[in-house]
């Protein structure tokens, strides 16, 4: 995902930093004029940095660790922007010492994954200032076809856990009707080209179809990511008073989906643990179909 967004703002005639736990997998960027450092602690010079990485802890450690962006007391940046998935309370924390900086901060999660990104489709909701939200808003419109700002604080990472809680609820019903509509006798592909076409289709639906035709589970995104997502989802209607019935069921589906060993593989492995469950011998159709992506890639 950052490799992805980075190569878009570069594109765009910005001047870009990067640093990846992992350099080699920044260096390429170098050639579309990226300058490759060494620690998060080398971005502090920047204006505005963005933020990409896996959890919460990453999240601290890249921002207010000992080599943290946020970490050096002769330079620090303007804006933080935060694109990651995590919980209110660790970007309180972070947005409380951005603060006490004098460093403004943008939570801003994202709707997508790198081929996403890559299509110009990403999408964002955001909280914090308000002004700062208008200064980071023509770069996100580079990263993207839309941002919607929700108010101040923390309140996109509440839209966010709503989104993905969506996100498993979709999934799991995608394979439900798909493995119904399959055994009794329609194609895959011809089902999922149907609902695509429908009132229902949608952009999630279409750029997982190639992967229900094919049972390509190269990883988007994990069951074990998506379980996180739905406790945090079960944990904030617990606190709130609000029940969630449908949710509880589907987090309890993914729990097994990764009891049956699909952890470290796409969720829409779903789909074959919904055709086992149903007696379904599920082969791949090796069928070329569409993502809905590509044309704006190209």
């Amino acid at each position: 995902m950052g490799y992805s967004m980075a190569s878009r703002l570069l594109l765009a005639g910005c001047d870009v930093a990067v640093w990846n736990r992992t350099r080699a997998k920044a260096e390429p960027l170098a050639k579309y004029g990226a300058r490759v450092v060494d620690t998060p602690a080398d971005l502090a010079d920047r204006d505005m940095v963005f933020t990409m990485v896996a959890g919460p802890d990453d999240f601290v450690e890249v921002t207010l660790g000992p080599k943290g962006a946020l970490s050096q007391k002769a330079a620090k940046p303007k804006i933080l922007v935060d694109c990651t998935s995590v919980s209110e309370e660790a970007s309180g924390h972070v947005r409380a010492e951005a603060e006490k900086r004098g460093i403004a901060m943008l939570a801003a999660p994202v709707s997508g994954n790198a081929k996403v990104v890559k299509a110009g489709k990403l999408t964002f909701v955001v909280s914090g200032p308000r002004k700062t939200y208008d200064e980071v808003l023509p770069y996100l419109d580079v990263l993207g076809i839309g941002a919607a700002y929700v108010g101040e604080g923390e309140l996109s990472r509440i839209c966010k856990i709503c989104h993905n809680v969506l996100l498993g609820v979709v999934i799991q019903n995608l394979a439900e009707i798909t493995v119904l509509a399959e055994k009794a006798g329609v194609p895959r592909h011809a089902f999922l080209d149907f609902i695509n076409k429908s009132v229902m289709g949608s952009m999630f639906s279409r750029y997982k179809t190639p992967a229900l035709v094919n049972l390509d589970y190269s990883v988007t995104f994990t069951p074990t990511l998506l379980k996180k997502d739905l406790d945090l989802g079960l944990a904030a209607g617990r606190k709130l008073g609000v029940p969630m019935p449908v949710t509880a069921t589907t987090r309890e589906i993914i729990q097994s989906l990764i009891g049956n060993g699909y952890g470290d593989k796409d969720f829409a492995s779903l789909l074959s643990l919904e055709a086992k469950a149903a007696g379904l011998d599920l082969k791949p159709e090796n069928v070329p179909v569409g993502d809905g992506l590509a044309a704006a890639a190209e």
